[in-house]
């Protein structure tokens, strides 16, 4: 007899079972969701710890939220609205502290250098984006939503948000060139 369940069948497996307050079917779903959430957190904020809290943050309104999951979109797909909400929430309210921690936190060019890294200087290069073209790169570029989508989760129009992609692609270009 196989004992492996599709991964599909067992994830709505523990949405069911942790929905219905099985602490250790959610703690299954976390350890396999956490890093994309917090890729997401970290790219969008920009700061290891603060992608951190705000990682756990989306699992915790996850938790409160999981009976009103309905399976629209993947799980992991509504973890990332809700820690993308939590991100955007966040830099609302503390806007000019993050923007004195992101101008502390800038690197010298020959740190870059020595990093020897083309995926770190990809993550620092987006870390420099203007928050709004952040957002929009890393919800179309890196997590593959359309643009209605990334619309919709950021409260902007598609126009503008693609207008947003164009500018993050450009600054890019500039960093890494």
């Amino acid at each position: 007899m196989n004992s492996h369940v599709p991964q599909a069948t067992s994830e709505a497996a523990l949405i069911s079972r942790a929905a219905q307050g099985d602490m250790d079917a959610f703690a299954t779903l976390y350890r396999q969701h956490h890093r994309r959430v917090y890729a997401v957190c970290r790219r969008l904020v920009g700061d290891a710890g603060l992608a951190e809290e705000l990682t756990q943050d989306t699992f915790v309104n996850a938790w409160k939220a999981l009976a009103r999951f309905r399976g629209d979109a993947a799980f992991g797909t509504w973890l990332v609205r809700i820690a993308t909400n939590l991100v955007i929430s966040y830099q609302r309210r503390h806007g000019p502290w993050l923007a004195w921690l992101r101008r502390g936190e800038e690197l010298d060019d020959a740190a870059v250098e020595s990093t020897g890294g083309e995926r770190l200087d990809l993550d620092r290069a987006i870390d420099r984006l203007p928050t709004r073209a952040r957002q929009v790169f890393v919800l179309v570029e890196i997590e593959g939503l359309s643009h209605e989508e990334a619309g919709q989760q950021l409260g902007m129009a598609i126009g503008t948000s693609k207008a947003q992609l164009h500018r993050a692609r450009q600054l890019l270009r500039g960093f890494l060139s």
